[in-house]
């Protein structure tokens, strides 16, 4: 049972309702970990609003999905494992591509360096050096999406953190860490 608990979308009152709302219209569900974040409704508004601003980067949603793996297993995120494998099937990762992204890399070498760098933002906890960047812009990379692999990687960071401290209920095919 989860440490914080989970609003009842019906019960839900004010912004809080409202988002929830627009949660189960997205998506057709309300996950828990929405629900667990309901509890502060400034904490929701900002995962949504943030959300929401990097599902436009230049890095296309399975590449999105495959850091949001990587950064779970590399933070031993369970709850965050099963929703993103279930959301990289949709994004388009193979059967293959999903423990690779999982383990930090990818057969195309462009992801396979965002993925090692997402790592290594966790593992280092943002130090990173001047020859990781080198190989992120000799894989391809731009500035602006060295700088969302980033925020694709923070955004990650909250939501295993957060799951962390509520032990949030796991609503999705369950998926475990690897050691």
């Amino acid at each position: 049972m989860s440490r914080i608990a989970a609003i009842d979308p019906a019960s839900a009152k004010g912004k809080t309702r409202d988002l929830l709302a627009g949660v189960h219209k997205a998506l057709g569900i309300t996950p828990n970990l929405y629900r667990v974040a309901g509890q502060s409704p400034a904490a929701l508004d900002g995962l949504l609003a943030l959300t929401g601003a990097l599902n436009h980067t230049r890095l296309g949603a399975k590449t999105r999905e495959a850091v949001a793996l990587a950064v779970a297993q590399t933070n031993g995120c369970d709850y965050c494992l099963s929703a993103h494998t279930l959301l990289g099937k949709g994004a388009g990762l193979t059967p293959d591509e999903i423990p690779q992204a999982r383990a930090g890399g990818a057969t195309d070498g462009k992801t396979d360096a965002v993925l090692r760098f997402a790592r290594s933002l966790v593992q280092n906890r943002g130090h990173v050096s001047d020859a990781e960047l080198a190989g992120l812009r000799l894989a391809g990379l731009g500035e602006d999406e060295i700088v969302e692999t980033v925020a694709l990687t923070v955004l990650n960071i909250f939501t295993n953190y957060l799951n962390h401290v509520a032990e949030t209920d796991i609503d999705f095919p369950v998926v475990r860490a690897l050691a």
